[in-house]
């Protein structure tokens, strides 16, 4: 008999199938000298290069002010790449064949003839490149600059393509944050729409791009066994975390204006919550996928703004030491104010309010200078009806049954990326002693290939005109309504404080009593 090969490819790594992808394109990333360029963006287009995952003619543009050559502009990019992406395995003759499609054109954001000249410019490359008019403006740019953006591209007829009009050409990439309150992101939505229509906007969020994140909607809706209890009746709390050891990193101007609730919940943390609290979409059409999101912000319950303390905590790390190296306060940072009350540690007790999670809470921390970094998200189901074996177990059993608790499903979205579940069994022995014990999966093991990096598939959905993973306009307008009450208490007298918390712990103590007061803790990560 003659063995058949039953090897299967994997598709969370093999990509979107590439019939999706033959349209070429021209991508203008505006911004192009900036630090998301070199550690994220290059590297994520050479990596779909090397993997034939673009279509064979495309072209990128570099703008910025900084003055350059094409040669060195992809010079530049050549060092970034092998200094931020040592994974991908650069090789001379593949940089070769990448760096042909680069090319760089100095300019000002805020004035019209750089972007008249821009036009004629990609008008030159789509005749070289076969791009026909298919152009994205990816704006990685501070976002004070988005408006100006916007105007200037308009100005010149960069927003329209009467060719392409059905497949929404051109498209526009926005990175976070979109607004700093609700009536900024109006605003700001009101603008892009006045030249862009949503099919053509796609507000990025590089959480959604992980391979974990994106896995969650496999997991609940591929599998019978998760989705028949994935609701009130059988789970009792979920956790949501996430962990940094890195304090701000030389950017404490812009963490100043920002804080951990507008850098971290607004959009990464709100993101997660709403994958897994979403009710199953009719397909996975971008906009039924999309609609399923934004229901979920929608049906937020208003934080409690007269008992703030009990639902928002917040807090600034101070001295102490991460990973065994002392490091600085937050208020020591370059660019802070040394009366700083801006947040770099936030945890919320959050509840949704429909038929499947009523009363259900979802406790949300998200912090820098921590002692671990992790990014997870725990499912706690609920104990047992009747727990039986600690009326016959010994007091070791009983006392791991009362400290541990009930099955816990674990998300971990990085930096090990992978699925855990947390289950009780007996410990061989003559006794009945029990054990809590965690069925793992990695995606570094159990495939044996390369994770795609999360900017490779959001580029690649963007190319492909699939905005799944994209945030809509009305998810955005509802986080903002949760959030903005929050953000406008914060700023009156009588607010309650911003707690300090020594750098390389897991935050202020007052977020404990978010879930003591409900007889819970927060996961040890």
């Amino acid at each position: 008999m003659v063995a058949q090969d039953t090897t299967l490819l994997n598709p969370l790594t093999e990509g979107l199938p590439k019939e999706r992808l033959a349209e070429p394109f021209a991508l203008v990333v505006l911004g192009a000298h900036g630090d998301l360029t070199k550690r994220k963006l290059i590297p994520a287009l050479y990596a779909l290069f090397c993997d034939s995952l673009l279509p064979q003619d495309f072209c990128i543009v570099g703008m910025s002010r900084t003055k350059m050559t094409d040669d060195e502009f992809r010079n530049a990019m050549k060092d970034s790449l092998i200094k931020f992406a040592p994974e991908l395995h650069f090789t001379d003759a593949n940089w070769e064949r990448f760096a042909s499609k680069l090319y760089y054109m100095p300019g000002n954001f805020q004035m019209e003839n750089g972007f008249a000249d821009l036009s004629k410019f990609l008008d030159d490359l789509a005749q070289r490149h076969g791009t026909e008019g298919r152009n994205i403006f990816y704006m990685s740019t501070p976002p004070s600059l988005y408006s100006d953006i916007i105007v200037r591209i308009s100005e010149v007829g960069l927003n329209k393509s009467k060719k392409w009009k059905k497949s929404f050409w051109p498209r526009v990439v926005v990175e976070k944050p979109f607004g700093h309150d609700l009536n900024s992101a109006t605003a700001l939505d009101s603008q892009i729409h006045k030249f862009f229509e949503e099919k053509q906007i796609y507000r990025i969020d590089h959480y959604l791009g992980k391979e974990t994140v994106q896995n969650i909607m496999v997991l609940r809706f591929a599998n019978a066994i998760f989705e028949p209890i994935w609701n009130r009746n059988h789970i009792e709390q979920i956790q949501i975390t996430n962990a940094e050891t890195l304090g701000v990193e030389g950017r404490g101007g812009y963490y100043e204006e920002a804080g951990a609730l507008r850098d971290m919940v607004q959009n990464h943390m709100l993101a997660l919550l709403s994958l897994v609290a979403m009710e199953p979409p009719i397909s996975l059409d971008a906009d039924e996928v999309r609609t399923e999101k934004a229901k979920v912000l929608k049906c937020m319950r208003p934080i409690d703004i007269a008992r703030l303390s009990d639902y928002v905590v917040r807090g600034q790390y101070g001295p102490g030491y991460v990973m065994g190296e002392k490091v600085i306060g937050y208020r020591q940072e370059p660019s802070v104010s040394p009366k700083s009350n801006t947040e770099t540690f936030i945890a919320l007790k959050l509840f949704v309010d429909n038929w499947r999670w009523a009363d259900v809470p979802f406790y949300i921390r998200s912090g820098k200078r921590l002692m671990k970094s992790a990014t997870e998200i725990a499912i706690h189901f609920k104990q047992v009806p009747h727990r039986l074996f600690t009326m016959m177990a010994g007091d070791v059993s009983k006392r791991i049954m009362n400290q541990i608790g009930a099955n816990v499903l674990v998300l971990r979205i990085q930096p090990d990326e992978g699925i855990s579940l947390k289950f009780a069994t007996k410990q061989p022995g003559a006794t009945t002693q029990l054990r809590f014990l965690s069925m793992d999966f990695s995606y570094g093991t159990s495939f044996g290939v390369r994770s795609p990096s999360a900017y490779e598939r959001l580029i690649l959905d963007c190319v492909a005109g699939d905005g799944s993973l994209f945030a809509r306009t009305d998810a955005v307008e509802a986080s903002w309504e949760l959030l903005t009450p929050v953000l406008e208490a914060w700023s009156k007298p009588g607010a309650p404080p911003c707690f300090t918390y020594p750098a390389g712990s897991w935050g202020p103590e007052e977020s404990d009593k978010l879930l003591s007061c409900d007889n819970r803790t927060w996961r040890r990560i």
